[in-house]
């Protein structure tokens, strides 16, 4: 996305105004000059300044006019569309040689000079500047002043886990994957934040970047978003008795479990319930996270690896977030259904709906029927 480049169509007729009139000025000089040299005093020397300032100040408006001429005079790509990659530490030096080598403008110098006056050498905002159609020096400048870069649209689905949005970023904005992990532990840069890690808080939104923007503006964007979504919500009452941290945790899987908004808070009260009563969480969600991901079925060999992230094994919630929670599972996490579910299995449907259980023979009763209903859509 980017803004067009809008350049008023008063402003030409004020130029032909300016112009004429320079002009007019000088002319008038030169003839009041020549008349003071021609019927003036004989004693007078002929190159008096009567006759020499008028000439000397019409030559410097002419060479104005011509200058300001140049500097607005435009260079038409057509439908030829030219993106010039801007980097941290490029010189203006070598972006004008860029622009003239694909004629966007004619000469650096009407570049070089106008932009040193400006301080625009030193302020280059990084990011892709893109040309098209009607360009000039002047309008050339106007957009890098503005920092008119091209944005790249970048979308973060709600249940990405940290690697996921790296790969989105190494894709997108071709971020370092491998350094969004690195800050993921960094302390020092976790507590500028006020997060204690950045998996649960990089929130799942749509933003708009600049190409060459650094990995830490996008995760500051991030939890930035993060925290303008869900500070009011910090200010309600929690029916769960958990902490902000641990409520982020059990929305992450409640994401992970659900993708049905209307499900969420009764998910959310399955895990409440077990927490209440000193049950294992046994969410398949954790288990899958504490293995890196799989591209395959959970095996039964899985739940019996040592993870603090296997909820099979260990009772409570697992240290951090397994992925970005939405705005309604954090939601159904502070305020979850009042029920007595222990247990909810998929119903087999492939709708992303489940089967809600209190006791494990109504669960096992419901996996029956969720196997059942998965021949039947097959």
């Amino acid at each position: 996305m980017r803004a067009d480049l809008d350049t008023g169509y008063w402003e030409y007729p004020w130029y032909f105004f300016v112009t004429v009139f320079l002009l007019a000025v000088g002319l008038a000089l030169i003839l009041l000059g020549a008349v003071r040299s021609l019927f003036g005093s004989r004693r007078k020397p002929l190159l008096s300044w009567w006759s020499v300032a008028p000439l000397s100040l019409s030559a410097g408006i002419v060479a104005v006019v011509i200058l300001f001429s140049m500097y607005s005079s435009e260079t038409d790509l057509g439908s030829r569309v030219v993106t010039v990659a801007v980097n941290p530490g490029d010189r203006f030096s070598t972006i004008a040689d860029q622009l003239v080598k694909e004629r966007v403008v004619g000469r650096k110098w009407l570049l070089t000079y106008p932009a040193r006056f400006l301080k625009l050498d030193r302020k280059l905002l990084p990011g892709t500047y893109v040309f098209t159609g009607k360009n000039s020096p002047r309008s050339v400048l106007d957009k890098i002043q503005r920092g008119d870069i091209l944005l790249t649209e970048v979308t973060i689905p709600e249940g990405s886990p940290v690697w996921r949005v790296g790969s989105i970023l190494g894709t997108q904005l071709a971020l370092d994957s491998a350094e969004l992990r690195q800050l993921n532990v960094d302390l020092h840069f976790l507590d500028s934040l006020e997060v204690p890690c950045l998996e649960g808080y990089l929130f799942p939104e749509t933003y708009l970047f600049a190409r060459g923007v650094g990995l830490r503006t996008v995760v500051r964007e991030m939890v930035r978003m993060f925290h303008q979504k869900t500070d009011s919500l910090w200010e309600q009452t929690f029916t769960t008795g958990l902490t902000k941290h641990q409520t982020v945790i059990l929305a992450s899987i409640v994401e992970a479990e659900t993708p049905l908004v209307a499900e969420k808070a009764r998910v959310a009260s399955v895990y409440a319930n077990r927490l209440r009563l000193g049950m294992p969480l046994d969410a398949d969600p954790t288990v899958i996270y504490g293995l890196g991901g799989l591209d395959r079925p959970l095996l039964r060999v899985d739940l019996e690896k040592e993870s603090p992230y296997n909820t099979y094994r260990m009772q409570g919630l697992p240290p951090t977030p397994i992925n970005s929670p939405g705005i309604e599972a954090i939601i159904a996490a502070m305020r979850p259904e009042s029920t007595d579910y222990l247990f909810f299995v998929a119903d087999g449907t492939g709708s992303g709906a489940h089967i809600f259980s209190r006791s494990n023979a109504e669960h096992n009763s419901a996996r029956q029927r969720a196997r059942i209903n998965g021949k039947r859509a097959k």
